[in-house]
């Protein structure tokens, strides 16, 4: 269903000041102010603990690198999810999780947060069938080997610069 019409009834919704807030999408039919949703992803650089590289696929038959990354489920917790997608997308086992920072994308209307997950045994490394190829890089060809003009460029050198 449309942003512009009620999640709960269907009613087209209409502009309305609601104090301290702005103006606000108002729902005649529910007198419920709807507030935007959107979607919430997260994004991992996977480190190897044992030799600092980073782990970089790639996806839907595109030749560059981007970052493991997924959708978080209903009720999820974002740390849990960064396990969770790790482990179904590269068979790996997180050992510990780290917050980045987050950043809305507006082509899919995504709120991603951005994590660093540390992996202690790479020889876990088993892709499943979402990913079409991966490797490890070391910082300088991780940054070299990301996507240009990416999302996924942005929050690794975010990351890199940090170090």
């Amino acid at each position: 269903m449309s942003s512009n019409y009620c999640r709960e009834c269907g009613t087209k919704l209409v502009p309305r000041e609601l104090e301290n807030e702005g103006i606000v999408p108002y729902c005649p039919s529910c007198e419920q102010y709807r507030f935007p949703q959107y979607n919430v992803a997260v994004s991992m650089i996977v480190v190897n603990e044992e030799n600092d590289e980073i782990l970089l696929i790639q996806q839907y038959g595109r030749p560059s690198y981007i970052l493991v990354a997924g959708y978080v489920s209903r009720g999820e917790a974002l740390e849990d999810a960064v396990v969770r997608e790790v482990r179904e997308e590269t068979g790996m086992t997180v050992s510990r999780v780290k917050f980045n920072r987050t950043q809305f994308f507006e082509k899919s209307d995504t709120l991603m947060c951005n994590f660093t997950a540390f992996v202690k045994d790479a020889s876990e490394l088993d892709p499943n069938y979402e990913i079409d190829a991966c490797k490890w890089f070391t910082r300088d060809e991780a940054r070299a080997n990301i996507r240009p003009d990416s999302l996924a460029e942005w929050f690794l050198v975010s990351y890199l610069e940090e170090k």
